[in-house]
């Protein structure tokens, strides 16, 4: 935090009266390890830094990437010749309508320091349950801070600290069972239980495949089912300018035309979570109910959508999609789940998702990985890889029958450019009809 506090500094002296800055800041510290065959194949640390420096002169704005050293006097270089190439920029450049700046000089700080889980009991842990077993993962952790301060005075620090382990089980047919472990704490019994898990579906994947026609069915979807649903629901769905121009796949949600089951409720929950309590733009965010017992309540917005629909602001980032949302819980206890389900699907995983219809939130997409048939609650067999095509309004409205009582945190496993502090918190999902078509 000093040394973006001095840059910051540095910065508001530098500038002119007629200019003003906003000045973001990224860095990580992680240690990333990869396993092959249940060994580690490749182990290392990445130290990185970076500030993104927007330059705005009477309704102009640029904005210039830079990567820090971590050597005061030549960070300081780099920004000063950023400013300058920046200043050269704006008479280029027209003036921007829709520019909404933020000038209140708000604070605020938040430092989640719980303590990352020694790397060598990570490692017996994962040697200890893998054993005897073909794992493939990879296993991210470590401190991540991010920062804003603006040329109005506002100031923004966040850091947390968390660890994210993705892996696949292999059969030796070739199936697999693809499971996650993340969050702040590590807790061994926890990972130890989760990994078991994924041990005994691989059990099933050894018996001969069960085929199923076209059809529907009864479905239980897994946490990581439900969120490729969820994560392309929130392409657009929860966006203030997509709702406004008629692109939402939620829009006859948001216009009352149509509700979802009164168990789903969905909330932009940034407090205590991976994500930095403001925006890029340099506004604050707060918790907002995007979804209040199926019906539709809030929106995201960022000032962009503000200026051009004279809606207000929640710091909504660009894209205006969550970064750190949650579905409230069921009552469906994790022991009850096949038992509930009695006769259907069980599916672990989906991938290939699209829309089929956007305007009706219709989706298409495929099973993946261990995805059981199961016959008066007991798991049969593994099934085919199949097609979906469903609508949103189905599978979490007319047919959802229960959500689970343990929810699962889904944390981002991208490292393109720096790790993501992107999360999901959700329930599995039991649904009266899935609709297969292939």
């Amino acid at each position: 935090m000093n040394n973006f506090k001095a840059l910051v500094d540095w910065l508001k002296h530098a500038i002119t009266d007629s200019e003003q800055f906003h000045l973001g800041y990224a860095d990580e510290s992680s240690e990333f390890v990869r396993f092959n065959h249940a060994q580690v194949r490749q182990a290392g640390q990445v130290q990185q830094a970076s500030l993104s420096l927007k330059l705005i002169n009477n309704g102009r704005h640029a904005d210039l990437g830079i990567t820090l050293a971590g050597e005061p006097e030549l960070d300081r270089q780099r920004l000063a010749e950023g400013l300058q190439q920046l200043r050269e920029t704006l008479p280029l450049l027209p003036q921007d309508p829709y520019l909404l700046l933020n000038h209140n000089a708000w604070h605020s700080s938040n430092e989640q320091t719980r303590p990352l889980p020694a790397l060598a009991q990570v490692l017996e842990d994962i040697s200890q349950a893998a054993e005897g077993v073909d794992l493939v993962g990879f296993y991210a952790a470590g401190p991540i801070s991010r920062g804003f301060a603006s040329s109005s005075g506002a100031f923004g620090w966040h850091q947390a600290n968390s660890f994210n382990f993705d892996f696949s089980l292999f059969h030796a047919n070739g199936e697999a069972v693809k499971a996650s472990y993340a969050g702040h704490t590590w807790d061994s019994a926890e990972f130890a239980a989760r990994f078991q898990q994924a041990r005994e579906q691989l059990e099933f994947l050894g018996r001969p495949l069960h085929k199923l026609a076209p059809g529907q069915y009864r479905a239980y979807l897994a946490p990581a089912a439900l969120e490729e649903i969820i994560s392309i629901i929130t392409w657009g769905g929860f966006s203030a300018q997509a709702i406004a121009s008629k692109g939402s796949s939620l829009q006859k949600l948001y216009a009352g035309e149509q509700s979802l089951s009164p168990l789903v409720t969905v909330d932009e929950k940034i407090s205590g979570s991976l994500s930095q309590a403001f925006s890029t733009e340099g506004y604050p965010r707060g918790d907002v109910t995007l979804i209040n017992a199926g019906k539709a309540e809030g929106q995201l917005i960022n000032s962009r959508s503000a200026a051009e629909y004279g809606l207000s602001t929640n710091g909504a980032s660009s894209d205006e999609s969550p970064s750190a949302l949650q579905m409230a819980a069921g009552n469906l206890a994790q022991a009850d789940i096949l038992k509930q389900l009695g006769t259907g699907l069980y599916i672990s995983n989906l991938w290939y998702l699209n829309y089929s219809d956007l305007p009706a939130a219709r989706l298409t997409g495929m099973t993946r990985f261990a995805t059981f048939w199961v016959e008066d609650g007991e798991i049969k067999a593994p099934v085919s890889t199949m097609r979906f095509d469903d609508s949103v309004y189905s599978l979490l409205g007319s047919q959802l029958e229960a959500l689970t009582g343990d929810r699962e945190l889904l944390l981002s496993a991208s490292t393109y450019s720096q790790r993501n502090t992107a999360s999901n918190l959700l329930p599995g999902a039991l649904v009266k009809r899935l609709t297969l078509t292939l």
